[in-house]
């Protein structure tokens, strides 16, 4: 906590020394409105930019406004879907960012980052995602089709192609990064945000999922969250593909019905029932695959699948490296839970508030066959990530946070940070 005993010092150090030369004008003058002429902003722009440097005709001048329209109001609040982080905010924002990096240099990962613009064919890619309809895409002036990006693992793909053989593996890499979707607005999620990732690549066996989830773990003590506050939800994607390979169900099909069966804590059921019947599996099909997504016991699945299958092995051996890490309390199993993500391949996970008020608040998973979606060929167990996106969702529960911080986010007072 040096760091955050450092700027609380800080902030009240440089709040008592108050400019005498704003006091003394405050004094002598009457407060004024200002409303700034646009065309001296785009002028200011202009000229912040690098003036006449660039690309000929890339800075196109304004066109002339009548006097009325000059003096236009400026907006101050910014778009919707984003927000601004006043010094307090930003407080409690580095502190949380701090506490990513230092948990993921703990475990040895390296800290990379990526472009904001990516080109809009990285996303698209991943052909049949809801994340296709929302990406903020757009022509550059080059004719380029760009978006901004929605996620970070498509640029980790894309860089881990770009450096090939020049790095060994495994290689473990952590981001922190600003990302945009444009999608419906909902408590603790906004067309704006920041996600954490981890990745580990190189490593085919159960052990990554196990440092992850652990690494996790470590982040949620170190800001006070236990094991009654979080828990995380674990399964298999082979689980489904077993079950889904029972029925008829085809691979290619199988990315749909993942969407699909990702939504069941989210609509009612009869919902998931009729958008499963339009990927065209059978009443009784759907009947048995509800009925099996609802076990919460291993034992009970592996009564229904048979203990001789990938999925039952792998999830035996996370539970069995969960004891030896110590966090066994932490984990749960569902087999309702495969991520709505159509390139996860193996053990997925959630992290999940006990009380049930907030959405998922991290997650992953595996994801052998990532790079072959871009056309690279590839071994099995690749990669293996983890994420999480929301900073509201991580602090919902912190009880260690700089005690001058005021906490801004959509959680109820109760829940925020004490002091």
């Amino acid at each position: 906590m040096r760091g955050a005993i450092h700027m609380i010092v800080t902030t009240r150090l440089s709040s008592s020394l108050r400019p005498i030369l704003l006091d003394f004008v405050s004094i002598c003058s009457p407060p004024r409105n200002f409303s700034i002429p646009r065309r001296l902003i785009c002028a200011a722009a202009t000229k912040a930019n690098g003036g006449g440097g660039g690309r000929s005709g890339s800075i196109v001048a304004p066109p002339l406004l009548t006097q009325d329209e000059d003096f236009q109001k400026i907006d101050v609040n910014p778009p919707k879907g984003t927000r601004d982080f006043p010094p307090e905010d930003m407080r409690l924002r580095n502190w949380l960012f701090n506490h990513f990096k230092e948990v993921s240099r703990l475990f040895g990962y390296e800290e990379v980052d990526f472009p904001v613009l990516e080109t809009e064919a990285l996303f698209l890619r991943k052909a049949g995602e809801e994340i296709r309809d929302q990406l903020y895409c757009f022509e550059d002036r080059g004719n380029r089709r760009v978006a901004l990006r929605p996620e970070l693992t498509p640029s980790l793909a894309r860089l881990v192609i770009q450096k090939g053989k020049s790095v060994s593996l495994p290689l473990k890499w952590f981001a922190v990064g600003q990302c945009w979707r444009y999608e419906r607005m909902t408590r603790g999620r906004r067309r704006e945000h920041y996600q954490w990732n981890m990745d580990i690549i190189g490593v085919p066996q159960v052990t990554a999922e196990a440092e992850l989830i652990s690494s996790i773990v470590t982040f949620f003590k170190r800001i006070g969250i236990t094991a009654s506050d979080v828990g995380f939800k674990v399964s298999s994607r082979k689980v489904l593909q077993e079950l889904l390979t029972k029925y008829g169900v085809t691979e290619d099909m199988f990315g749909r019905v993942c969407i699909i069966i990702d939504k069941i804590e989210k609509i009612p059921i009869d919902e998931i029932k009729k958008e499963l019947g339009f990927t065209g599996i059978s009443e009784d099909a759907i009947e048995q695959l509800l009925q099996v997504l609802s076990v919460k016991s291993l034992d009970d699945l592996e009564d229904i699948l048979g203990g001789a299958g990938e999925a039952i092995a792998d999830l035996k051996q996370l539970f069995s490296l969960a004891e030896k890490f110590g966090y066994s309390e932490w984990i749960q199993f569902d087999a309702s839970v495969v991520r709505g993500l159509a390139y996860y391949t193996g053990i997925v996970f959630e992290g999940f508030d006990r009380k049930g008020k907030l959405r998922a608040i991290c997650g992953g998973g595996r994801y052998d066959r990532l790079l072959s979606t871009y056309g690279v060929a590839q071994g099995e167990g690749f990669v293996t990530r983890t994420g999480t996106r929301s900073r509201e969702h991580c602090m919902c529960f912190g009880q260690r946070s700089p005690r001058s911080c005021s906490h801004r986010c959509n959680c109820s007072q109760r829940q925020r940070p004490n002091g």
